[in-house]
């Protein structure tokens, strides 16, 4: 048995994001005496941070309530807040006043997330908080049925055709790091959250369901270029071959990001979210728009989007699940990082409470009473048949029944909609291919659209060679003996980063894992119709180093 040392704070938190760095703030606040650290696996803190992002300012409005009078990251205020719905040619604008009062981005700012990190790291490291980059936890440190701590930093492993890999000759078993508490506050589909949903049973009333989200950053020409315009649309080019839609937002310095978001529950094995993106660039509405222009950086991430009736039991012995790592996001605003920084202020402030009280090790239930009953709970409630009216009845069904149920809200505290359920997993909505038409998908143009592996290069993505695979099939036989016969293996399309390849070989076909290519977004952990493909940490400070994203 590995023999580790071992260090001991007050609070341990896993992932360096909005949810995390909130936490590591307001518990210093709270109790200037407590020690904290939080535990990045990106090389720096904001390597692997990607959001759209229109920020509502609420989450840090209470963190921080002087921010604005604070040398904050830039912060470009929405003065346009437009709403398409695409056919293939044309477009029709859904007027603003149609929109639900939630819909608005009026009062909210186009940031970099990954900026925004930074700058919170600075200010919870100026209260006396630990930030450590580069430190990857790839184990969960359990005694009896009490999360104790996780191991982080473990360096070395070299490939050897096992799971786990061997012991390198520069092998570092990393950390034991213990806290009273422990807080998980890794992003979606985080692999320790995840082992930690499975030990404590923590799933939600109803399957947690994700998109993928894919997003470009670009320069603009000036002429094309409208400071605080923010643009979203539905519809073309997926149709009735998925659910999702598309973001724009122009930030200053002549820069935009450009995304878009397909929802994993798509039936049609054939479909392939990258390309749909791709194709997307060239309607009519937006291709003028990047003309002239230059992609600089590129990246993808799972998105949660179950919401409300998906949201796991939040508060277990010893830990708790923050932020993405529960799905604290709304579907229909497109945001999430408003609600990861309340969930890293209500974790927090039972934390102290806890400990201060002398306690450890226990339940954090004020936490979870706080996320369910408070702002929280209360943006999700509003907007939870939104996406599994969109799943059983359509983009159209979609935008009464949720726009109606949204507005029941405002105006009368309560839905008037039952609580629609889920369903399925992304995994099982999955059909065989012989049920569906491949897709002809047009070739990237190398100018307003890109292929897989020339945009992961603008991601600056990079894996330790030697270091085995951290995308592990549980039989390996599967991709070949059972996902390409019937579904005709659909990793190699739902991976916006081209890791999956069926190469074709004279002996047969081969399933092929490009590791280094994977960008974090955790689809195929997902999407794999067998649930055959696991993903895990790498080793610390490998994977993607997304500038300004």
């Amino acid at each position: 048995m590995t023999q580790r040392e071992s260090m001991d704070y007050d609070v341990v938190i896993v992932g360096a994001g909005p949810a995390g760095l909130s936490a590591a703030i307001r518990l210093r606040q709270a109790a200037p005496d407590l020690s904290v650290v939080v535990l990045e696996k990106g090389s720096e803190v904001g390597a692997h941070v990607l959001s759209g992002a229109v920020l509502d300012p609420v989450g840090l409005d209470a963190l921080l309530p002087d921010w604005r009078e604070r040398d904050h990251p830039t912060m470009t205020p929405v003065t346009e807040d437009l709403f398409y719905v695409l056919g293939e040619g044309g477009r029709a604008r859904v007027p603003n006043r149609l929109m639900p009062p939630m819909m608005s981005n009026h009062g909210n700012f186009i940031v970099s997330m990954g900026d925004l990190c930074r700058w919170l790291a600075r200010e919870a490291e100026a209260l006396g908080a630990e930030v450590f980059p580069g430190m990857a936890c790839s184990q969960l440190v359990v005694e009896g049925d009490v999360l104790k701590g996780v191991v982080a930093g473990e360096m070395g492993r070299v490939a050897d055709g096992t799971w786990e890999g061997a012991e390198g000759p520069q092998y570092e078993p990393g950390l034991e790091v213990r806290g009273k508490y422990v807080l998980l506050a890794e992003g979606v589909r985080g692999s320790l959250s995840e082992q930690a949903i499975a030990r404590w049973r923590l799933q939600g009333r109803e399957p947690q369901k994700y998109g993928l989200g894919m997003k470009e950053l670009w320069v603009l020409d000036p002429a094309q270029h409208r400071e605080g315009l923010v643009m979203h649309s539905m519809g073309w080019p997926l149709g009735r071959n998925a659910g999702g839609g598309s973001f724009i937002y122009h930030m200053g310095n002549n820069q935009a990001y450009v995304g878009f978001v397909v929802h994993l529950n798509y039936r049609n094995p054939h479909v392939f979210p990258y390309m749909e993106f791709q194709r997307f660039k060239h309607h009519p509405l937006i291709q003028p728009m990047l003309e002239g222009g230059k992609r600089v950086a590129y990246g993808a991430r799972a998105i949660t989007e179950g919401g409300w009736q998906s949201l796991p039991t939040l508060a277990f012995p010893g830990g708790a699940l923050l932020g993405c790592s529960a799905g604290m996001v709304n579907v229909p605003r497109i945001k999430g990082n408003h609600n990861a920084m309340l969930s890293g202020i209500a974790a927090a402030d039972a934390a102290a409470e806890a400990i201060g009280a002398g306690r450890a090790g226990d339940a954090l239930t004020a936490y979870e009473t706080a996320v369910r009953t408070g702002a929280i709970g209360r943006d999700l409630r509003a907007a939870r048949n939104v996406k599994p009216a969109w799943s059983r009845y359509g983009l159209v069904a979609s935008l009464g029944v949720g726009g109606l149920d949204m507005w029941a809200n405002r105006l009368f505290g309560r839905g008037i909609v039952p609580t629609l359920p889920h369903g399925k997993t992304d995994a099982e909505a999955t059909e065989p291919a012989a049920k569906h038409k491949p897709i002809a998908y047009p070739r990237p143009d190398g100018r307003i659209s890109f292929d897989r592996v020339t945009n992961v290069a603008f991601s600056g993505t990079n894996h330790e060679a030697a270091q085995p695979a951290h995308l592990k099939l549980r039989d390996p036989s599967v991709p070949i003996r059972v996902n390409l016969p019937l579904y005709d293996e659909p990793a190699q399309r739902y991976c916006p980063a081209g890791v999956y390849e069926v190469v074709r070989e004279e002996a047969g076909p081969r399933f092929q894992i490009n590791f280094q290519n994977c960008v974090h977004c955790k689809t195929c952990d997902i999407k794999d119709p067998s649930r055959n493909i696991v993903w895990t940490t790498p080793q610390g400070g490998d994977g993607p180093n997304y500038p300004n994203m």
